[in-house]
């Protein structure tokens, strides 16, 4: 039993997920019977396995996830009631109701065997279509009514990550490969997830369809992560050698003022 709690060194694994919402505008229907009179739309947040199930109406949620996340907590604007929202079994979801877009904090908490603290990650919910509020350069965003948002369909917007473990605990690493995701499709029929990093992909959201991720962005996301990583490192060479720079300096003024003293 011993053993289980021994990290294995050198070993790094990791599962793909998406995190993200959908939303839809509110029919005249559901307005009238909402609690709120002024919310515009449903929407739905969530953190799911990137590969999506044949013919699925969601983003994602192909695997269950709950063999190595125990909670996810979804913390809303101040103004919703509760505003901290505990999802402690699948799928790790929630829907409200509104009409604004905010930030949403979402902490994911691993099970126990992990030994792993939990991680926090951000999304701003969506509401909008992206045609309209990511317009072409030198067009102003527009905000439609709800009776024009309503002919766009549902509104997607969805981040690929990679939750990545390092030295897991032995129990960890057994229970993590005893649990293979299932593999993103090469291609798909399916329209491109938008993401602000690829403006080409504005146009898939004006095709019908759910969106689907695919392996080919999987491989797009790890090489722009790469080069971010390659910048990040390039910055900290840089400010370490005006740090060395500095603290040079500074040793020869204290060693001059030392001498004539």
């Amino acid at each position: 039993m011993a053993e289980a709690r021994v990290r294995v060194r050198g070993v790094t694994i990791h599962r793909p997920i998406i995190y993200g919402n959908t939303a839809t505008v509110l029919t005249a229907a559901e307005r009238e019977t909402c609690a709120f009179p002024d919310h515009t739309h449903r929407w739905t947040v969530a953190v799911r396995s990137a590969p999506s199930a044949p013919d699925s109406d969601i983003v994602g949620g192909a695997d269950d996830l709950s063999y190595f996340i125990k909670r996810v907590t979804f913390k809303l604007h101040d103004t919703y009631s509760n505003p901290t929202r505990n999802i402690d079994k699948p799928p790790f979801e929630l829907s409200e109701t509104g009409w604004g877009e905010f930030e949403i904090q979402i902490r994911v908490h691993f099970v126990a065997e992990s030994g792993e603290k939990p991680i926090t990650l951000y999304h701003h919910l969506k509401l909008h279509p992206w045609s309209l509020t990511f317009p072409a350069p030198g067009t102003e965003p527009e905000i439609p009514s709800p009776e024009n948002a309503a002919k766009f369909g549902p509104v997607h917007s969805w981040q690929y990550d990679e939750i990545v473990f390092t030295d897991p605990f032995q129990s960890f690493l057994t229970l993590l490969t005893a649990h293979p995701p299932t593999p993103l499709p090469k291609t798909s029929k399916n329209p491109t997830p938008f993401h602000t990093s690829y403006p080409a992909s504005l146009e898939e959201t004006r095709k019908p369809g759910v969106p689907e991720f695919t392996s080919a962005m999987e491989r797009d996301e790890g090489e722009r992560l790469e080069e971010a990583k390659e910048k990040i490192i390039k910055e900290q060479d840089k400010w370490k050698g005006i740090l060395l720079e500095r603290e040079k300096e500074l040793e020869r003024l204290q060693k001059l003022l030392a001498a004539r003293s």
